[in-house]
């Protein structure tokens, strides 16, 4: 199953309607572990499996969603993952976003109002592969990629509710 990711262009952010509230409530845990997950939640819902996935792409599209996909741990997979900042010139910002999120190891990027005002996850199959991404960010925009891993693990569960 693949992320979905928003397009970086978006710049205005309507509120969810009455359904695009409930999906966001509904998708947040307990996922289906089925052949066909999207189909069993659209039932839940009382629409077609088409129009959640047209409306969960609707609302990464408007930007109200700005990522959706699973979440795994990925280190028990012997992967990695890494919290990680560039200080972007303005100017360059929404060029370097679109660089940095067309790697399907970037999980979220954010805007910060800090020095260092771009701010995301990578995740990578292996441990190496933090280095490698890291250095392809570094090729691909020009800029230096300072890398945060963590030094300790807390499990908070959060559920947003629209």
């Amino acid at each position: 199953m693949n992320a979905m990711r928003a397009s970086t262009d978006a710049s205005i952010r309507p509120s969810p309607d009455e359904m695009d509230r409930a999906i966001i409530n509904k998708m947040q845990g307990d996922f289906p572990l089925l052949d066909e997950p999207y189909r069993a939640v659209a039932d839940s819902l009382g629409i077609s499996e088409s129009e959640l996935l047209g409306r969960l792409q609707g609302m990464l599209d408007k930007r109200i969603l700005t990522r959706f996909g699973p979440m795994f741990q990925v280190e028990r997979m012997g992967g990695a993952f890494v919290l990680a900042a560039m200080t972007v010139p303005e100017e360059r910002f929404d060029e370097v976003a679109t660089q940095v999120n067309s790697l399907a190891e970037v999980a979220h990027n954010y805007r910060r109002e800090h020095a260092m005002n771009m701010w995301f996850v990578l995740a990578t199959e292996t441990r190496a592969g933090i280095a490698e991404v890291i250095a392809r960010i570094e090729a691909m925009t020009a800029l230096p990629v300072f890398a945060f891993p963590k030094e300790r693990e807390y499990f908070v569960e959060m559920k947003l509710h629209a």
